[in-house]
């Protein structure tokens, strides 16, 4: 029997005094890839924040659990420390802090331990290569003067050295070229294992192309509308979202 990683249950989120997530329920399972798609303004983005614990969003009733423990009412800080990790739709640029220092500070912050700064050197190079990312972006201000591609490149080698369990990527192939795309998917591929897990949030299915999904959902109106395997995302390209509501 797989063993559940998150649980979401009959989740109701207000956001500025209006309702947007509305009983929502999703299981992902320790080595799936689970796909959100959804129009603009469905509640995706909502929903991510709402897992990552974001204070703007407010839980009226339902429940946040991971790896079988309720986290609806905990700190961002402490979700980072249990697992979860948000790879950002819009990263933010800090200057004065290089990618490396921020690297190093977040997974020591993560781990609780010291850092062994040469292997966590070593380590970062080889990741930074395998995502074709120039060695010396190591040492410049997080995202500062990036590109788009860059930037989510970037997101993509702080999951990767960061470990969490589970990972959620907020629209990252989004403004992104073919090139570009294939080496976020290697990287998403390398990531993937049989203890974690992988909810990819979009509504370009581009990325998808080139990632092994476990499943697809549908989230229209602040719901899950429908479920199903890569099949449905063949229809959406087809179709569109236009008539999907109607199918629950």
């Amino acid at each position: 029997m797989a063993e559940k990683l998150l649980e979401i249950r009959d989740l109701h989120v207000t956001a500025s005094g209006r309702e947007i997530l509305k009983g929502l329920n999703l299981t992902v399972n320790k080595g799936e890839v689970h796909v959100l798609l959804g129009p603009n303004g469905a509640g995706k983005s909502t929903l991510v924040n709402t897992i990552m614990g974001h204070p703007q969003y407010k839980v009226t009733s339902g429940q946040v659990i991971f790896e079988g423990e309720d986290i609806t009412d905990t700190k961002t800080d402490e979700r980072a420390r249990r697992g979860l990790f948000l790879s950002f739709q819009s990263p933010e640029e800090i200057p004065g802090v290089s990618v490396e220092n921020f690297l190093r500070t977040s997974y020591g912050a993560i781990t609780q331990k010291p850092v062994k700064i040469f292997a966590f050197k070593k380590e970062l190079e080889a990741t930074m290569a395998e995502l074709k990312m120039d060695e010396s972006y190591a040492e410049r201000g997080l995202n500062v003067g990036f590109s788009g591609g860059e930037k989510k490149k970037n997101e993509i080698l702080q999951m990767l050295m960061l470990h969490p369990k589970l990972a959620i990527l907020d629209e990252t192939d989004s403004g992104l070229d073919v090139d570009a795309v294939k080496i976020v998917s290697q990287g998403v591929e390398k990531y993937k294992n049989a203890e974690n897990g992988l909810l990819i949030i979009t509504h370009n299915t581009k990325i998808l192309e080139f990632v092994d999904v476990s499943s697809v959902h549908v989230l229209v109106d602040g719901q899950i509308v429908r479920s199903g395997d890569r099949a449905l995302i063949d229809e959406i390209n087809t179709s569109g979202f236009t008539g999907l509501k109607a199918a629950v």
